[in-house]
């Protein structure tokens, strides 16, 4: 598996996880031909070479001729799909966009549709997202992890007028993700920057164990005393057939509810995006049988989830904290079988071999139909699987 860990030493934003991927090996003929399919923008790539303490970087600009209007979020929706790039480079260009503009719409309390992007919506910083789209496929990398993330305090300026630092879309995107702060003046993340390593990061904190092979370096505008303004990319292989994730366990101890409400709850909870959900009989003061629910979701997710658990539940109190996981590669595919077409896991051993798991879902719907046995359907699915 092809991995890659970002080491944000000074911070990071669109133009320096671009400068990286360059300082990688992307060629920038290759970026700027693929830049070039998304129709109307106007603009020239400049990539230069600059010593940060010792340490040869690459530096990316984007040179617009002119000052633009501000583009909505349709618009720049409108104009990905209307280019001429690869369908998993559009996807991750839009996602990372769409994730500005859930923000951007919660901050001005509108909705995402009705965002006009300013700064973001000009050239320079579609092309610094797309470009980056482009990279991260481009170096075909399997999972992306990152450091803590590192913020500065201060302010800074911007057509809203000035904002305090980190930026209030900034700290936003960053919810639910571990950061530190810094004894610097000044913007260390910047919204771009804090969309990419949110949408694209599986993991953030320790770097994973994986066998360096390429490392890239990307140098930002500013110069911060005492600190290099870096961001380093190091991709490799992983050491292991089993991915890193930094999750969140959220609980809560309950003993005042009707237990016939815990389906619905756990409905919900799985319908807002919680890895896992379950329950655990347990005692509690005065010897006081309780229920134990604990959910275990990406970090991202922890305020939603603690929301409906809020709702749904008599909990007064929630805990979380961060849980570390394993787990091993997975693929999906389907096979067909004489009573019809099933889903399937295949999972790949550490060993290198590789099960298949049916979807019990599909299972159990073609036994209903064909009132059949569900185990036959389970033999037929085992018996049809190619390794």
């Amino acid at each position: 598996m092809r991995i890659a860990y970002g080491d944000l030493i000074g911070g990071v934003s669109g133009d320096m996880f671009v400068a990286a991927l360059l300082d990688l090996g992307l060629p920038i003929k290759k970026l700027t031909a693929e830049l070039k399919k998304i129709p109307t923008l106007q603009f020239k790539l400049q990539v230069t070479k600059k010593t940060v303490n010792g340490i040869r970087a690459t530096r990316f600009r984007v040179i617009c001729p002119q000052k633009e209007s501000a583009r909505s979020w349709k618009q720049i929706r409108t104009l990905i799909n209307r280019s001429r790039l690869r369908a998993e480079v559009k996807e991750t260009g839009i996602g990372i966009f769409n994730r500005l503009a859930e923000v951007e719409g919660k901050i001005h309390g509108i909705s995402p549709d009705q965002v006009h992007f300013h700064e973001i919506g000009a050239t320079d910083s579609i092309v610094d997202i797309m470009a980056a789209a482009i990279g991260y496929r481009e170096l075909e990398i399997d999972s992306l992890h990152f450091s803590r993330i590192p913020l500065g305090r201060g302010v800074t300026g911007s057509r809203h007028g000035t904002l305090p630092v980190p930026a209030p879309a900034t700290l936003e995107l960053l919810k639910g993700i571990p950061v530190h702060c810094l004894d610097v003046e000044g913007e260390t993340v910047t919204p771009t920057g804090a969309a990419i390593v949110s949408t694209l990061g599986t993991s953030f904190g320790e770097q994973p164990s994986m066998t360096p092979q390429r490392i890239g370096y990307g140098a930002g505008q500013k110069e911060f005393p005492g600190r290099p303004n870096l961001f380093r990319l190091v991709v490799g292989s992983a050491e292991t057939n089993w991915k890193q994730e930094e999750m969140l366990v959220i609980e809560t101890n309950i003993d005042d509810m009707n237990p016939e409400f815990y389906d619905y709850v756990l409905d919900r909870l799985f319908a807002a995006g919680a890895r896992d959900v379950f329950l655990s009989p347990i005692q509690m003061k005065k010897n006081r049988p309780a229920t134990l629910l604990r959910v275990i979701a990406e970090p991202a997710k922890r305020d939603q989830l603690a929301e409906i658990l809020f709702h749904e539940t008599s909990t007064i109190g929630i805990r979380y904290y961060p849980v570390g996981r394993m787990i091993l590669s997975r693929t999906s595919d389907t096979v067909k079988t004489r009573f019809g077409t099933v889903r399937i896991k295949i999972i790949e051993e550490s060993d290198g071999t590789k099960r298949a798991t049916p979807e019990y879902d599909d299972l159990k719907r073609i036994a209903a139909a064909k009132k059949i046995p569900l185990r036959l359907i389970h033999e037929e699915v085992m018996k049809n699987f190619t390794k």
